[in-house]
């Protein structure tokens, strides 16, 4: 179930219109902020691009900040429910489905990715606070697939939600510089990266260093 935090809610008009319109401004400023940044975009030019005047867009969403803090909520909440819906074969590895799912997810709403992690800078105290909520259930379902998996002797991992950030972070990556067309494909890279995810939680791989560095 999403929490009411990620529900991101419009300001403004209910009427079909009124939602129409908020939908444009969501789309034409995740298109100028993934382009140019946050801090370089404004007000002015998104409702340029929705073509509408500035006025209007205070209407549906009173600050830059505001539809900043949409976007990336409604990213989390997207995320989410695409994990709850996502369809894999029952008896699938945990770990290779959220694997799979995080890579098929992210490949397909670039945009989006590269603002929920790029612009968390530019959020202010409480919208950052309610953002990273979201990411820290994301990220528990990870956690949760490898804390049993230990349990289980399938995986090896002491820590898991630096694990969870680690595996997260790596397959996050993938975006920023994979393009279609290339020498892998899609599902080349899908089971490139399982394999990288297994071997980091693999029972019998090298534990981390502890104490002083060997020379």
């Amino acid at each position: 179930m999403i929490s009411n935090a990620a529900k991101a809610q419009p300001r403004g008009p209910s009427r079909p219109k009124g939602l129409e319109t908020a939908a444009r401004v969501r789309k034409a400023a995740l298109k100028r902020f993934a382009a140019s940044g946050y801090a370089a975009v404004s007000m002015r030019e998104i409702a340029a691009d929705v073509g509408v005047r500035p006025g209007a867009l205070y209407n549906h969403f009173p600050t830059k900040q505001d539809i900043l803090k949409d976007l990336m909520l409604s990213h989390m909440a997207d995320l989410l429910q695409a994990w709850e819906t996502a369809d894999f074969p029952e008896k699938m590895d945990p770990l290779e489905r959220f694997v799979r799912f995080h890579i098929r997810y992210h490949l397909e709403k670039t945009d989006e990715v590269f603002i929920s992690y790029m612009e968390l800078r530019n959020l202010e105290p409480d919208n950052f606070d309610l953002v990273e909520t979201e990411r820290r259930r994301y990220e528990t379902i990870l956690t949760g697939i490898l804390q049993v998996g230990a349990a289980r002797g399938r995986y090896a991992v002491t820590e898991p939600k630096v694990a969870t950030r680690a595996i997260i972070a790596m397959l996050t990556g993938i975006p920023n510089w994979y393009r279609e067309g290339g020498r892998l494909a899609k599902h080349d890279i899908e089971d490139i990266y399982l394999e990288l995810a297994r071997k980091a939680v693999a029972p019998g791989a090298t534990p981390p260093l502890t104490g002083d560095r060997m020379t």
